[in-house]
């Protein structure tokens, strides 16, 4: 596996709120990191650092070799990103908006046809394909969200809830796609649902009040609790709310 995001020291403050607060890690390319944390706790804000929406006010991130603040385009052509919300332009039908993705993203040629069709099947869009998105359910408008982001077929994605409003089928079906991506991309997923970690991802990270408080394995997650069950553990480590504990 190789190094495909180094966040080093990340901070990111808003007036005197302190959101992020010197976050650390790095993700391996062929890796499913679970980002975890409660409401608040500086998830979707690190994403947007990572991702170049959000400038950091200290710190350091490298995706594929490329500082984001220095070279903010070829960190943005590397990455797919799915935001909190999966915003979109409703009047445009799904069809219209793909394309205007592939547009943004450059695809041309046969192989902007092939890829639509590709993603379409991928993520089970095609029976609303020419509805206005603004018509669609809320799954589905999250479907849509995660189409645009493995458009480009990128090798990193950064994916903030990307289960949010699915049935349990439809959570099924984008735990499956995720763990198929992995073999060759570094993926970042912000997750509510602990049986996610559990599911897709090699390993887990915990922040709280903009601090890392863990970052290991699912497995060592489950260890830290006597039952062995990850909610719990996920609890124990953010109430106590101290890195020192997990030593």
């Amino acid at each position: 596996m190789s190094e495909a995001i180094k966040v080093q020291a990340l901070k990111k403050s808003f007036g005197h709120i302190h959101a992020v607060k010197g976050v650390s890690f790095d993700v391996q390319h062929g890796e499913v990191l679970g980002f975890l944390g409660p409401n608040g706790a500086g998830k979707s804000t690190t994403m947007k650092m990572i991702t170049g929406f959000l400038e950091p006010s200290a710190g350091t991130v490298i995706v594929n070799g490329h500082d984001v603040l220095e070279n903010p385009l070829e960190v943005k052509k590397s990455i797919g990103y799915l935001p909190e919300g999966a915003p979109a332009y409703g009047e445009m039908t799904v069809r219209s908006f793909l394309n205007f993705i592939a547009d943004v993203r450059q695809l041309s040629g046969s192989q902007r046809k092939k890829r639509i069709d590709e993603v379409i099947e991928l993520i089970n869009i095609d029976n609303v394909i020419d509805q206005s998105i603004e018509t669609l359910s809320k799954g589905y408008k999250r479907r849509v969200g995660l189409a645009q982001a493995i458009l480009h077929d990128p090798n990193v994605l950064i994916l903030d809830e990307p289960t949010d409003g699915l049935d349990p089928n439809q959570k099924h079906e984008v735990r499956k796609l995720i763990q198929d991506m992995a073999q060759d991309k570094a993926i970042v997923i912000s997750t509510h649902i602990l049986e996610e970690v559990d599911a897709v991802c090699s390993r887990a990270i915990i922040i709280a009040k903009g601090e890392l408080l863990f970052n290991s394995t699912p497995s060592e997650l489950i260890d830290k609790a006597d039952d062995k069950n990850i909610d719990h553990a996920f609890r124990i480590i953010t109430t106590q709310g101290q890195a020192e504990v997990l030593s």
